[in-house]
């Protein structure tokens, strides 16, 4: 393995969503990961290729045989850190919760779940959707008359997977200093209230309504928005400072001396119309030709099948073959991409000797 992490051990516990994500970061990374699977879990998407499988070696165990939990622990033993995903108090019930480790006393163990490890709502079910909408996100996003789920990126992925791996990369960096490992209690819940923080403090200033499309950065305001074009497509628009905003306009052929005053709501829904109506006379891709590169801040909203083949994303490689590189891109250890395999028990009991 090649990476900025190539020195960390990691055991998965197949989980959905969060935890397979987190995993791939990792492995994309150059952390050693290995996952154990249930034998026959079931699949939510039947996938013939689940990208967030890649980068790291897999095999089926049954964690309720005490042969499936013996390899289990013996892995986990010689390992730096784990992901598990399970409710709370699963892992204490197989023998193999954080408290079971003791001969291990570096070992990070890292929990997600989306209600945390405690409170009223722990061992309740749940999903992404029902996780963003306790803590004040849902209701903010969407058009005025209802919410509207962020696809899953918000909760499973922003707020889980990635404090989850924060969490645990700051745990194995003091781990590292004292000997001492900890366990990781990431709550997509909470994850969300901190990812919250810049929104909620607009709000306690008085400064963010708690309406949906009111707001500077809900759609609400007409210069931070999306504007159909001839074609049927979309035009992105984020000319937020006033520079950029009178960059917009030059190029739109409007003169911002006949527009409202756009620091003014009261003439959004005016200013709206006007954008709305320029912006419907040509097309998307036209727009992008004439917009993209300059300080307009717009951009053409663009399919996920289209993306790959956008030139920027082109000439940074940010996608192999259909795939996301790995992210961030360190200059030194830039990560690397490989197909997980399927490994056997055998071959695990010989993994880290």
């Amino acid at each position: 393995m090649s990476g900025a992490l190539s020195s960390l051990r990691v055991v998965e516990i197949a989980g959905i969503g969060p935890t397979p994500f987190s995993a791939m970061w990792l492995a994309d990374h150059g952390a050693q990961v290995v996952r154990i699977a249930r034998p026959g879990s079931p699949q939510i998407f039947p996938l013939k290729r689940d990208v967030l499988d890649r980068g790291r070696d897999w095999l089926e165990l049954d964690l309720k045989s005490p042969e499936g939990r013996v390899i289990a622990r013996d892995l986990i033993l010689r390992a730096d850190a784990v992901i598990e995903g399970m409710r709370p108090g699963v892992m204490e019930r197989l023998g193999l919760g954080p408290g079971d480790f003791p001969e291990n006393p570096r070992l990070v163990y890292g929990r997600m779940t989306g209600w945390g490890q405690t409170g009223p709502l722990a061992h309740s079910a749940g999903h992404d959707l029902t996780y963003l909408a306790i803590t004040g996100a849902l209701s903010a996003i969407g058009p005025a008359d209802h919410p509207v789920p962020p696809l899953n990126l918000v909760g499973d992925f922003a707020a889980g997977s990635m404090y989850l791996v924060a969490g645990m990369l700051a745990a194995i960096l003091r781990a590292r200093e004292t000997g001492r490992g900890q366990v990781v209690d990431a709550a997509i819940t909470d994850g969300v209230a901190h990812l919250m923080a810049m929104i909620s403090g607009l709000r306690v200033n008085g400064l963010w309504r708690d309406e949906r499309q009111a707001n500077l950065l809900d759609g609400g305001a007409p210069y931070y928005s999306c504007y159909r074009c001839a074609c049927g497509g979309f035009l992105a628009i984020g000319a937020i400072e006033p520079q950029f905003w009178a960059d917009l306009v030059r190029r739109l052929d409007l003169s911002e001396a006949d527009l409202p005053d756009r620091a003014d709501p009261a003439n959004w829904a005016a200013l709206r119309e006007i954008l709305a109506a320029r912006i419907a006379t040509r097309s998307r891709d036209d727009w992008a030709a004439a917009l993209e590169g300059t300080d307009a801040c717009a951009a053409p909203v663009l399919s996920i099948d289209e993306a790959p083949g956008h030139p920027h994303n082109h000439a940074r490689g940010t996608y192999v073959e259909r795939d996301p590189r790995p992210a961030p891109l360190l200059s030194r250890d830039p990560g690397s991409l490989r197909e997980g395999r399927r490994i056997t028990v055998e071959a695990a009991r010989d993994l880290w000797r």
